[in-house]
């Protein structure tokens, strides 16, 4: 059984100071109306997630927002800045989008507020501001999940800034400093590979496509 008053003071900004008024508002609604009266508003996430992200990384703010979503079912299978339910706000490119997560795994959407184009500049800026993610494209969606580390089983210099490596699970990883040149070598990669699946990521200064 969900104890609700639990979820508030944790995850709601409520203290205990509020325990009498929580149970006496709690006792009268339904399980989705008792969710929705402790979710913190968007406001407050926002501002907590950027507080944590300017603080203590990344990480620790998408982790976060990761719980927050669990606890309080948060998930948004067609996110949008209609705002079902609370996302978070990002700025891509002087843009406006949001991001929220789909799934227990930790898959998040990242959409638009308004119809936008986006490609490996966007991918590659998201990859900079979540570098423990990677993003992908997929049925003209953009998706971000967690990066899992892979032993490697090959590895060479392509050029003086780029390298390659084959990894255990199939995967080619293209790694460098100039991020063009990065795109230019995979996307020659690909049409060798005859594959159409890649991935972007940004770790320690360098641009990073995976060839999935």
């Amino acid at each position: 059984m969900i104890d609700y008053l639990e979820l508030a003071l944790k995850y709601g900004g409520f203290t205990s100071l509020d325990k009498v008024y929580l149970t006496g508002v709690l006792e009268g609604l339904t399980e989705e109306q008792k969710l929705a009266f402790i979710t913190p508003p968007p406001s407050v996430i926002n501002a907590y997630f950027a507080e944590l992200y300017q603080k203590q990384g990344p990480q620790a703010a998408t982790d976060y927002f990761f719980e927050l979503t669990c606890k309080l079912d948060l998930f948004e299978p067609e996110p949008d800045f209609s705002e079902p339910k609370p996302f978070v706000r990002l700025n891509l490119s002087g843009k406006s989008f949001g991001y929220s997560y789909l799934d227990q795994q930790e898959l998040a959407c990242v959409f638009s507020e308004k119809q936008e184009e986006f490609g490996p500049r966007l991918f590659f800026e998201l990859a900079q501001i979540f570098p423990h993610y990677w993003v992908y494209e997929e049925q003209g969606k953009i998706y971000m999940q967690p990066l899992k580390q892979e032993s490697v089983l090959e590895s060479r210099s392509l050029t003086d800034l780029t390298s390659l490596e084959v990894l255990a699970n199939g995967q080619q990883k293209i790694s460098g400093y100039n991020q063009e040149e990065v795109l230019e070598v995979a996307q020659t990669r690909l049409l060798e590979l005859e594959s159409s699946q890649l991935a972007y990521g940004y770790q320690e200064r360098k641009a990073i496509i995976y060839i999935r």
